[in-house]
């Protein structure tokens, strides 16, 4: 009997020392395979993925989505509302919320030009904003500082200090791209520039943010801003009749979002409330387009960022009429604004646009000696 008992207890030793084991390779054959697909979902990925090569890079008012990497956001689809004639601020709210959950469910799959896995770096604040603005050349600027390997930046508008403030800095941060050290995290939205309460929103974030603002000639600016919005809704009254409150006296409407824009002067002058001038860069939508390397040096040098965009990054498309980035490496075609950009102007009269011209004049002016540079719009 005691025999047996130890028979058992043998036994026993023997089958929990092999259970011991079996579990030991269990754990070790799990460790190795969590490593193995850590590496395969950590492995840099290249610069342009064969998608993005088949693509253009601004693709907004097409509602395509064709890149990978440098790819551009869907855009805040606005309409006509935002001239502010038709629409109420829920409208748009709900239309720029919904538009953006769809661009955020993909945002993780962003890469920018350096290999950085999705599990690579911090989500960090912006250092640096592009506040303005619209129809200036915010999207070519973005889209061309996104080829430099030390800038990370967020592809839609995230419309964070003016349309969706009360979600919060940890929402508005996770929203931002993954980071490593030495890398600055960006984004764009221009209509930070004509809202009045962005001002101090982002100095309560970081008084010490860098804001570049996009300015373009604003009576080339208005009927581009005018010209977007008619392809839309071609039922749009007549530019003459939304930019002058009255035909026979000639007076400018200034409540018109399109007019309203381009008083560069006046709201500079809300920004400079709380950030410093040498916190801002002006950067010349006409000379993004004519000398496109020379400018991108001023903004490189302003986020001090190493000259790596240079004019071998550039050809100019003659059809298009705008700088086009050169085809990357792997890449089957070089890389042009969509077709949304470059779009013929309608024919205004020369007398309504010589109206404008008078009534920004003043304006112009204020604005040059503000910021130190002339811009020769006049």
């Amino acid at each position: 009997m005691g025999c047996g008992g130890c028979r058992v207890r043998f036994n026993f030793g023997k089958l929990l020392s092999k259970v011991s084991v079996f579990l030991t390779m269990v754990l070790i054959f799990t460790y190795f395979f969590y490593c193995l697909t850590g590496l395969c979902d950590s492995a840099p990925r290249t610069l342009y993925s064969q998608e993005a090569a088949d693509g253009d890079y601004d693709n907004l008012d097409d509602r395509s989505q064709v890149l990978v990497d440098l790819r551009p956001p869907p855009p805040l689809h606005l309409g006509a509302q935002l001239h502010n004639r038709t629409a109420t601020p829920d409208a748009l709210q709900v239309d720029a919320e919904q538009q953006l959950q769809q661009y955020e469910q993909g945002s993780e799959k962003e890469t920018n030009s350096i290999p950085v896995s999705n599990t690579y770096g911090t989500k960090k604040l912006p250092k640096a904003i592009i506040i303005g603005v619209k129809k200036g050349g915010t999207r070519a600027l973005l889209e061309f500082l996104r080829i430099h390997p030390d800038v990370r930046a967020f592809g839609a508008e995230p419309h964070f200090f003016d349309r969706f403030y009360d979600r919060g800095l940890e929402w508005y941060r996770n929203l931002m791209p993954r980071t490593l050290d030495g890398q600055i995290t960006m984004e764009k939205t221009p209509s930070y520039f004509v809202t009045k309460e962005a001002p101090s929103r982002v100095c309560t974030m970081n008084c010490q943010t860098k804001l570049i603002v996009v300015v373009r000639d604003p009576v080339t600016r208005a009927v581009s801003d005018y010209t977007q919005t008619l392809t839309k809704n071609p039922g749009l009254p007549s530019f003459q009749s939304l930019a002058l409150k009255n035909s026979s006296t000639g007076l400018i409407d200034t409540t018109w979002n399109a007019v309203r824009i381009g008083l560069y002067a006046k709201h500079l002058e809300n920004w400079l409330q709380y950030f410093p001038l040498s916190h801002f860069l002006f950067v010349s939508g006409e000379r993004l387009v004519s000398d496109p390397a020379g400018e991108m040096g001023r903004v490189q040098d302003f986020l001090g960022l190493k000259r790596v965009i240079s004019d071998k990054h550039f050809y100019f498309n003659q059809t298009k009429g705008f700088p086009c980035l050169k085809k990357p490496e792997g890449s089957s075609r070089p890389r042009c604004l969509g077709k949304s950009k470059g779009r013929p102007h309608p024919q205004i009269p020369s007398e309504v646009l010589q109206r404008l011209r008078d009534f920004y004049r003043p304006f112009n002016q204020h604005f040059y000696q503000m910021s130190g540079q002339d811009f020769g719009w006049d």
